[in-house]
Parts: C-alpha cells; sequence; structure tokens
C-alpha cells in the first residue's frame, strides 16, 4: 500500500475532450433516470444508449491516464454495459466499485477518475449516474501522522477538478456506499473534499468575523488568504475526526445504524469526534519533538474546529433535527457559560490562552459519558445525554424531554421516547437568531464551491456584512 506523499506527474486535466464528452453525456443520462438510478421508460432506452456509449467509449480513452485504476475503469465498462443490455433496471455497480479501491494510492496529486450511479450526501439523493475528476491530497505531515499514532487506512483526502451536477451542491464527501449495488459490500474506504470544506469555511469565517467584529488571531487570519494552508488543516482535522468514530469507551454502536434514536445523540457522537481532534492538535501542537508542519497545522485544526462549528454547523441547514447544529450551539455556550468567549458591546471575542482547556473539557464531559454508558440501559443513557446537553443549552420551552423522567413514556419502548423529542427540540438563542439572518446569504453562496472557484468574499445582500446587532 502506498501511503507516502509523492507527487503524481502531469495529469490530464478537466479542459481534456474526453472528460467534457464523458461529463455531458452523464448529465444527459441523469435526467432519464428514476430515484433508484433506472430509466423505466422504454422510449427513453434508446437514448440512454447512447449516452452509455459515449460514457464507455470516453472511459477507455481515458483510461491510459490511470493506470493505477486500471481494472475499476474495465470494469466499470462492463457494468456499464451490462446495465444497458439489461433493459436499464436499477443499476447494479458492485465489481466496479469493488475494485476502486483509492485507499492504495495514496499519493499527493495522483487523479482519479470516479464514474458510479450513487446519491451525493447532502445533494441528490437519487443514484443517478454521476461523474467526478479528482485529485489526492496527502502532504508529507499528514503521511507522517498516518503511519505513526494516527492510522487510518480507509482514509482518502481528495479535491474538485471537476464533476456533475449532484456535486454542484454541498456535498463534500464521496463514498462507497451511496453507489448503487446488489448487495452490501465491506467498505474499505472513504473520501472527503478537503478542498471545498477550506473554501466554505474560508468565506463563513470571513464573513462572520466581519459581522461580529472579532479579531482573529494572526495565523488564524491566515487561514482566511491560503486555501491550500487550509485544506490540509481540514485533512488533518478529517484524519483524526474519522477515525475516532470507532475508538474510545464506546456505547454499543456509536453510529446507531439503522436505529431510530433521539438526534442528539449524533449531535454528541460528532462533538465527540471533533472535539477528540481538537484535544489530539493541543498535544502535537505542544510536542517539541513533532514534526513542525504537523505543530503548525495542529494549531490551525484548533481554529478551525471552533470557528466551524460555532459560524457554519450551529446556523447551516433546517431546524428539523439538525444535529450538527446543535452541536455548535453547545460547543458556543459552553464556552461562554465559561467565559472564555464573550459577546460585549456587540462585539465577539475569545480568550485564547484558556480556550483551549475549556473546550477540551467539554469533549472530556462527553468522553465520561461515554464511559458511563455501558452500564446504563438505554433510556437512562438518552436521559444522560439530554442532561449533559440541556444543562449547557436551553431546550425548548414545550419540550416533554426538559419536564424529566416523570413526563416521559418510560414504561414503553424506547420509540415512544424518540418520539417525544422535537423537531427543533434546542431552538437557537437570541444571539444565533441574529447572526442567522445575517451569514444565511454567505452560507447559501457555498453550495458548489470549491478551492479554486472561491474568491473570498461574500456579503449578505449587496451590502456590508457588518453589525449583528443592526437589525
Amino acid at each position: 500500500m502506498t501511503t507516502t506523499a509523492l507527487t503524481a506527474a502531469a495529469p490530464l486535466t478537466e479542459n481534456h475532450p474526453e472528460w467534457v464528452r464523458l461529463k455531458a453525456a452523464a448529465t444527459a443520462l441523469q435526467a432519464l433516470q428514476t430515484q433508484d438510478g433506472s430509466v423505466p421508460d422504454a422510449a427513453d432506452h434508446a437514448a440512454a444508449a447512447g449516452h452509455v456509449g459515449t460514457i464507455t467509449a470516453a472511459v477507455e480513452a481515458l483510461s491510459p491516464e490511470f493506470p493505477h485504476d486500471a481494472r475499476y475503469l474495465e470494469l466499470l465498462v462492463r457494468d456499464f454495459g451490462r446495465w444497458a443490455a439489461g433493459g436499464f433496471g436499477v443499476p447494479d455497480f458492485l465489481d466496479s466499485l469493488l475494485a476502486f479501491q483509492p485507499q492504495q494510492h495514496r499519493i499527493n496529486g495522483l487523479r482519479h477518475l470516479v464514474v458510479f450511479p450513487m446519491y451525493t450526501q447532502n445533494g441528490s439523493s437519487s443514484r443517478l449516474v454521476e461523474a467526478v475528476l479528482i485529485e489526492v491530497i496527502w502532504p508529507e505531515f499528514i503521511a507522517g501522522l498516518e503511519e505513526g499514532e494516527y492510522s487510518n487506512k480507509l482514509f482518502v483526502p481528495i479535491r474538485f477538478l471537476d464533476f456533475t451536477p449532484g456535486y454542484n451542491t454541498n456535498s463534500a464527501v464521496l463514498f462507497p456506499e451511496t453507489v448503487a449495488v446488489r448487495e452490501t459490500p465491506t467498505f474499505t474506504w472513504g473520501a472527503i473534499f478537503a478542498d471545498r470544506e477550506a473554501a466554505r469555511f474560508r468565506r463563513v469565517l470571513r464573513a462572520a468575523a466581519d459581522i461580529t467584529r472579532l479579531a482573529l488571531p494572526a495565523e488564524a487570519a491566515e487561514l482566511l488568504e491560503n486555501q491550500e494552508l487550509t485544506q490540509e488543516t481540514f485533512v488533518m482535522w478529517d484524519l483524526i475526526h474519522d477515525r475516532t468514530h470507532m475508538r474510545g469507551d464506546l456505547p454499543f454502536d456509536p453510529f446507531m445504524i439503522k436505529q431510530r434514536m433521539p438526534f442528539f445523540l449524533y449531535s454528541l457522537e460528532e462533538l465527540r469526534c471533533d472535539l477528540t481532534a481538537f484535544r489530539e492538535s493541543v498535544k502535537i501542537e505542544k510536542d517539541e519533538d513533532a514534526d513542525p508542519e504537523a505543530r503548525r497545522h495542529a494549531k490551525l485544526v484548533q481554529y478551525a474546529v471552533i470557528f466551524d462549528r460555532i459560524f457554519r454547523f450551529a446556523i447551516t441547514g433546517s431546524r428539523v433535527r439538525n444535529y450538527d447544529g446543535l452541536g455548535g450551539q453547545l460547543l458556543f455556550a459552553w464556552m461562554h457559560q465559561h467565559r472564555v468567549l464573550h459577546w460585549t458591546d456587540s462585539k465577539l471575542s475569545i480568550d485564547w490562552d484558556e480556550a483551549a482547556d475549556v473546550v477540551v473539557g467539554l469533549g472530556a464531559r462527553i468522553e465520561e459519558l461515554y464511559w458511563r454508558s455501558i452500564d446504563r440501559p438505554k433510556a437512562a443513557h438518552w436521559l444522560a445525554a439530554y442532561e449533559l446537553i440541556s444543562g449547557t443549552v436551553t431546550p425548548h420551552p414545550a419540550s416533554v424531554w426538559a419536564k424529566g423522567p416523570a413526563a416521559l413514556p418510560l414504561d414503553g419502548p424506547p420509540r415512544g421516547l424518540t418520539d417525544q423529542v422535537l423537531d427543533d427540540e434546542f431552538p437557537l438563542s437570541m444571539f444565533y437568531e441574529a447572526l442567522e439572518k445575517k451569514m444565511r446569504p454567505v452560507i447559501e453562496s457555498t453550495a458548489g464551491i470549491t478551492g479554486t472557484s472561491d474568491t473570498g468574499a461574500a456579503t449578505n445582500d449587496g451590502g456590508s456584512t457588518r453589525a449583528l446587532n443592526a437589525g
């Protein structure tokens, strides 16, 4: 397995005519597909066959550019052919998916051509044929971290070169579980678009700091000016976050896969992983024997976790069971109530000398909750998790959960407890209500953003973003 930080030579670009043909054919094919990926109307089969023919011809023409993916691209053509020959039913691309193993070639700058019928998380919920041209991000200091204490063989950080409409959205991941297949395989990789995460972060932070009149430390301000530095920072954050999901003193199933549970449990799990990345970054920053680049980025990860959580996560998306939003609210309120974050005279400030210990303290509280969980019944664990959150973030006045165990149907199945959780169990505070109104256009403007498309600045309504208290 290749994990060293090498540089790939002279790869093709998004302007290659065969890629342009492939992208256009895939986009046209999407218009004929239904949500499950099939093309049910026989009248559309001739057109669909033409688009598939264009796609497969382009894949074959481009294959020499991707010798590391030769077997995958060969089977991709075969899967497309079988789908067309079978009358364009629900697609099955298991064979080509199993052959695509990008985690085996983590080489800085190495490119992949990825074509599958798939949905795109936070993008399209339909399994349409999507095509994306990507490039691996694997700097030397990340290779060193991964080879050492932060091993994560499934993690593949990438950036966009070009993509079909399913990725002209908020989707920032490429996951094998989104692909249409006949049976669920063992997943061996997961890819995250660090360039999109970084570009989105930079635009949102710039606007939020302007609105709240927050003076950024010099290192954090550098993130606003340097896309490459920021995306490498997100790669480090994601590396540690991703591996944390299956490490530590966990409830039986930290992902709560195929289980119906209160959304606030997801909030704690995602926040736990982010705060682990934060804690480990503090540790790396203080390690004088660590790689200098790792130490430099470790400090930046701390800024990124705080700012992305409190400025973007908290106010992005709907208020219907928004678990990432709640995690951002919790971090903000925790820092405020521990007096390292201040909103005074309509100006936000953070005491950076004390902030790290306070943020690490919240992570420790969540880890204590997890450690206790294996000794508790499910309902008791849920109640303890709610108590942790509601002790910092105020619940909705109409909440049944906020009334305590006596008001909840504890004698029935767990589903009864879940049904009592309000869609917006923890509404935005007055601060966040005002901030969300100012930030909404900025956040909406980040859909489809990439590292090369971001120009950095964005305003809220054509004018200045300043003055949160201006209404």
